[in-house]
């Protein structure tokens, strides 16, 4: 459609050079245009394009856009209304009824001499059309990450088009009526027409006003549906959507959380204009069981595309059937460029990862009658090769306190990974600490000893602190958890304690070692533990095919 409109008004731009040459490029044009296929096409494409308007009207729940979808929408809808008059009078005319009015002479005579109203409505409905596919445009191209630097140049051309079409359209209109104060040139020119005969032009507006009729008692069709489903859904129970600040909207079921946002005046951004392609409006999002539908294949592809985790979802496609709390993850002014950005979880995001803690046994008195520089030269060098062991087991050292390590696995990988990762940790940290002991041996009057408790759970992972301070860590139950399980290490008297969760996510088997069930505080149920006097006696996982970003397993 928007092919023919373009060579259209083209052709109505050759206007400023003379009424024969617009006759002589309709020619060529009316060759493309009047083939069966390229009309069964053109057709086609405007019934596709005006029921997906239709369908698209009917599925929002709310009317409150911004200003460029609203018009594009009120101009999209008006279309129809105002073209009818003019396609059943050229094509339906021609078709059906068998007249040949020659097109251009015979058209511009009817709107600037016999009918001027009909001229200013023809003029509106170039204008109305070209601005519509001009919007629309926009928005499918704004996405793209190359449209900036073209957008310039396009809105030249958006506006050089129109603008051309109507001069050259009002100066063929004058040079008709200059022509048609002749009364010779009109009798000569009709008389090479084939006009419609009174009964046809009876027919003809009987046409017309039928088809106007029917595009307005459509668009008052979907919108009687819309309220009658509204008070529906009404008195079936409402949906409540909250936010970070404290606000929420009780929406009916159905409602996009783009929409609800839009209901409650709240900012959210939305570059596509709700379509599910720029991803700008993505939102972390929390609710009740079974109170959100797993994504479509549409926004299943753009989550794929920015890496989203599980509790990352559209909210221009999410449409919540129970409460949800979200939060945006971008600004309102985001750009289209920000839709490329993958989520990043330094961004803070809930991920379930599996979290390891070590201390050194005993090291107050270790340190009891040692000079300074020698404490912290044995600390530097027992952060190093725990520092390492945790890296080469692909995880992630969140810090170190006091003469403890707090490390992270999973982050990027999931849980099943991080738990492997975790647990071959724990033996590389073991066998590293061996070859620490022995390089000391000399320094230390008896060897260092640590405690491991590793834990797998949900926990909120961002960049959390102030300057230069912030850093990477996760907060949450599961921290405090694996902390509490590195101190029943003292307990026990091991080297590793290791919940069952942990354990059943990898496939090593634990089975001969001791099981304990321990009360944490804060929790209703027991936890299952695993004690290991050695962490070195973990077996040595089977070498399996590591999947992408997770480092081999060692």
């Amino acid at each position: 459609m928007l092919a023919y409109v373009t060579m259209h008004l083209l052709n109505h731009a050759v206007g400023l050079i003379s009424l024969k040459a617009m006759e002589d490029v309709l020619w060529y044009i009316f060759r493309i245009w009047s083939n069966r296929s390229a009309q069964s096409l053109l057709y086609g494409s405007f019934l596709v394009h005006y029921t997906l308007a239709l369908w698209a009207l009917w599925q929002r729940r709310t009317l409150r856009l911004r200003a460029s979808e609203l018009t594009q929408i009120a101009l999209g809808l008006a279309i129809p209304i105002l073209l009818v008059r003019h396609v059943v009078n050229t094509r339906i005319a021609d078709n059906f009824f068998h007249t040949d009015t020659g097109y251009y002479a015979y058209l511009l005579w009817v709107y600037f001499v016999r009918s001027p109203d009909d001229g200013y409505l023809q003029m509106l409905t170039l204008v109305v059309a070209w601005c519509h596919a001009m919007i629309g445009l926009h928005f499918w191209l704004r996405v793209r990450p190359w449209y900036a630097r073209l957008q310039p140049a396009g809105l030249v051309l958006a506006v050089l088009v129109p603008v051309l079409s109507l001069l050259g359209m009002i100066e063929a209109g004058r040079n008709v009526v200059a022509l048609a104060a002749n009364a010779d040139w009109t009798r000569e020119a009709f008389a090479r027409m084939t006009l419609p005969s009174p009964e046809a032009q009876h027919a003809l507006e009987a046409i017309t006003l039928g088809l106007s009729r029917f595009f307005v008692w459509v668009i008052v069709a979907i919108f009687f549906a819309r309220f009658i489903r509204r008070v529906w859904r009404r008195r079936h129970g409402l949906v409540r959507v909250g936010y970070p600040d404290g606000r929420f909207v009780e929406v009916t079921p159905g409602t996009s959380v783009l929409e609800a946002s839009r209901i409650a005046g709240i900012p959210h951004a939305s570059v596509c204009g709700g379509r599910g392609r720029c991803s700008t409006c993505r939102v972390r999002v929390r609710g009740e069981i079974n109170s959100i539908d797993l994504p479509e294949p549409l926004e299943r592809r753009v989550l794929r595309r920015i890496a989203a985790t599980d509790n990352v979802r559209l909210a221009c496609q999410l449409r919540p059937r129970g409460n949800v709390e979200v939060t945006p993850l971008l600004p309102p002014f985001a750009a289209a460029a920000d839709g490329g950005v993958k989520v990043d979880f330094m961004q803070g995001s809930e991920r379930e990862i599996a979290i390891l803690f070590a201390d050194i046994r005993d090291f107050t008195a270790l340190a009891e009658g040692r000079l300074p520089y020698d404490v912290v030269f044995v600390l530097n060098r027992y952060f190093a090769a725990m520092g390492r062991a945790v890296e080469a087991a692909g995880g992630r050292v969140d810090k170190f306190i006091g003469d403890g390590v707090m490390a992270l696995f999973g982050i990027e990988t999931g849980a099943e990974a991080g738990c492997r990762q975790a647990l071959a940790a724990a033996r590389l940290m073991a066998e590293r600490l061996a070859e620490l002991n022995a390089a000391l041996r000399v320094e230390l009057d008896r060897p260092l000893r640590i405690g491991i408790g590793i834990h797998c759970g949900p926990v909120i992972v961002g960049e959390m602190g102030y300057g230069s301070a912030a850093a990477i860590t996760a907060i949450g139950d599961a921290v405090n958890i694996a902390s509490r399980l590195e101190e029943l290490t003292k307990t026990y008297i091991c080297e590793l304690v290791v919940s069952d969760d942990t354990v059943a996510r990898t496939d090593f088997d634990l089975s001969e070692f001791p099981r304990h069930e321990i009360e944490i505080r804060g929790r209703r149920e027991m936890l299952a533990v695993r004690t290991l006097e050695r962490a070195a006696d973990l077996p040595v996982q089977r070498r399996v095919r590591p999947r992408e970003g997770e480092p081999a397993a060692v």
